[in-house]
Parts: structure tokens; C-alpha cells; sequence
């Protein structure tokens, strides 16, 4: 388990906190090179620099999911640096207010579509291109429960992981017969910065959350990641086009 990343390089989009940061810690564990994309400067640098006094190779790079140039040039900076991208983690991605769909703005609707799921779509386009010419890859793309069933309030977001999910399965079904894989996670309520940022306003909501979960409790970002790194792995060499829920069992009920 210490080497089941050995030679491979990742990159991970949003790995500067929440999902995207206990990710990058676990490569770095396990010994992938890699590298760490998101807007968090400050914050990416230090987990780039966790990874390394791990003993990995590890780089952080600027990049803005609502800018092509960003994410053309982030691919490109990857492959120069390694020569290759083995694995690719699409997990950046924003929350909003919660919100009825007749109340939601249309500047907001915009901003999660373009992150949440044109930056998604973006990612694939310059990474499937270099995983297509290697003959094999691996892409997993952060979805969320939202993107699996309704989502009261959260119209935006749920349309948007719907979306990723859409793009997932029409990319393993184009590419896989490439060697390329690509599959999502869909996590329900995780205990991260978003998640915080998300109960403003409504302190009462986490409690609820819980009572209702099979589990009674909050997932954590370190069980997401364990998710994501099977699925990435050589262990689910066979996995395509799948959706695995990290819910705790919600969507189970």
C-alpha cells in the first residue's frame, strides 16, 4: 500500500483544502508524484510542501477552473514537468446559498456552472488528449449525492454534479476503449471548509443532517479520499463509467 503510487503522476484540481487536500496527502503517501492545482496560493504552496516532507515529488500550480488558458496550461506544465499525467483528480469545485430555484440569481447560476462543471469539462479536454497518446489513464471526477438524486435548495450545485456525472459516463463510454478510465465520486456531506461555509445562517442544519444519515454522523474528507485513490489505482482496472457514492448510506434510503 506504502508504493501503490510509484511512478505515477497525478494531478489534483481544488487540492489546496477539504477532499482535495486529504487527496493529495494520501498520494503523497503512497508514493505519486504530484501536483497540486487551485486559485489558494498560500494554502496550496503549504500542502505542496506537506507532501514533499513526505518524501513525495510535489508542485503547486495557479490555476483558475474559469479560465481555459489556465487549465490548457496547467496539462501543459504537468507532462513537461514528468512527461506524463497517469492520473487525474477533477475536484475543484464552489458551493452557494441555499436558495429555491425561482430565488437564485443568474450571476450565481453562472458561477457554479462554470466552475463545478465547465471546469470539469475543460480538465478532460487537455487531459484525455495526453492519457489518449500515453494508451492509458485514469480520471475521476468529484461529483457529489447531489448529482445522483434532488436536492432542495441547492438547484445550482445539484444541476451542475448532475452534469459531472453526464460527462463522466459519456467520457468512459468515448474513451475507454483508449485505455482510458474515467469514473466519479459522489460524496454526501463532508466534514470541510465548504460544508462549514454552507450552514451559515442555518446552525441547526448539521444536526438534522446527522439524525437523518443511516450512520448518524458526517462523512470525513480522508473517507472521500479512499474512494478516489481506488478508483485511480490499478485495483479498479476494470471500473468504468461508475458513480461511487460516499454517503453513509443516504442515498440508500
Amino acid at each position: 500500500m506504502g508504493e501503490q503510487f510509484a511512478g505515477k503522476v497525478v494531478l489534483v484540481t481544488g487540492g489546496a483544502c477539504g477532499i482535495g487536500r486529504a487527496i493529495v496527502e494520501r498520494l503523497a503517501s503512497r508514493g505519486a508524484s504530484v501536483v497540486i492545482a487551485d486559485i489558494l496560493q498560500k494554502e496550496g504552496e503549504r500542502v505542496a510542501a506537506v507532501a514533499r516532507k513526505a518524501g513525495a515529488e510535489a508542485r503547486f500550480v495557479r490555476a483558475d477552473m474559469r479560465e481555459a488558458a489556465d487549465i490548457r496550461a496547467l496539462v501543459r506544465e504537468t507532462v513537461a514537468a514528468y512527461g506524463r499525467l497517469d492520473c487525474a483528480v477533477n475536484n475543484a469545485g464552489v458551493e452557494h446559498g441555499l436558495q429555491a430555484l425561482a430565488e437564485v440569481g443568474e450571476e450565481d447560476w453562472d458561477r457554479i456552472q462554470d466552475i463545478n462543471l465547465r471546469g470539469v469539462w475543460l480538465c478532460m479536454k487537455h487531459e484525455l488528449p495526453q492519457m489518449v497518446r500515453q494508451g492509458q489513464g485514469s480520471i475521476v471526477n468529484l461529483a457529489s449525492t447531489a448529482g445522483l438524486v434532488g436536492m432542495p435548495l441547492l438547484g445550482p450545485y445539484a444541476a451542475s454534479k448532475h452534469g459531472v456525472v453526464g460527462l463522466t459516463r459519456t467520457a468512459a463510454v468515448e474513451y475507454g476503449r483508449m485505455g482510458v478510465r474515467v469514473n466519479a465520486v459522489c460524496p454526501s456531506f463532508i466534514r470541510t471548509e465548504m460544508f462549514e461555509r454552507s450552514l451559515t445562517g442555518r446552525p441547526d442544519l448539521a444536526e438534522k443532517l446527522v439524525k437523518n444519515s443511516p450512520m448518524r454522523r458526517l462523512g470525513e474528507p480522508g473517507e472521500v479520499a479512499e474512494g478516489v485513490l481506488w478508483l485511480c489505482s490499478d485495483a479498479a482496472s476494470f471500473v468504468n463509467g461508475h458513480q461511487l457514492t460516499v454517503d453513509g448510506g443516504m442515498t440508500a434510503q
